[in-house]
């Protein structure tokens, strides 16, 4: 009989640190999956919502975005769909090109690839060619954070 009280005990131990070990998994695990936002693509939603709020280590959102944000045509109420945007070292397009994340067929860009985009300056291009410019540099890699809530969406024909 006491054999199997110190089985149970081990048993019960064992059980509750592999519940521990597998609620942490999925905070590991989910910074690890790569999600990638691609021309033509429309497996994006959730159009200007600030997508870090769910793509992040602990959200339910695929991967763990370190850029993402939406861009609408000119009439800031339609989505752009296409384009790129690029992560420049100097403003206005100026310096060294360091990104391009390509917008998809819903207006959204995202990459949870190792983006260091702190002091960068954002260049957004149209399929038609049509760019505008962010005059000063990103602190934050969530952009609808600011654009569409404190600042004017992000638009362009």
């Amino acid at each position: 009989m006491k054999n199997l009280n110190i089985i149970n005990r081990i048993f019960f131990i064992g059980f509750i640190s592999s519940m521990l070990l597998l609620g942490s998994c999925k905070k590991y695990w989910a910074c690890k999956e790569e999600n990638i936002s691609s021309a033509g693509s429309n497996k994006s939603h959730n159009k200007g919502q600030n997508c870090m709020q769910c793509h992040n280590s602990t959200g339910e959102g695929e991967g763990c975005f370190n850029v993402a944000g939406t861009v609408y045509k000119a009439d800031l109420q339609n989505s752009q769909t296409g384009g790129t945007v690029e992560l420049y070292t100097e403003p206005n397009g100026a310096g060294t090109l360091k990104y391009t994340i390509a917008i998809d067929s819903k207006g959204n860009y995202y990459t949870t690839a190792n983006v260091d985009y702190t002091g960068l300056y954002p260049k957004v291009t149209s399929p038609s060619g049509a760019s505008i410019y962010m005059g000063s540099p990103l602190s934050t890699g969530a952009c609808n954070s600011c654009h569409g809530s404190g600042s004017n969406k992000i638009g362009i024909d």
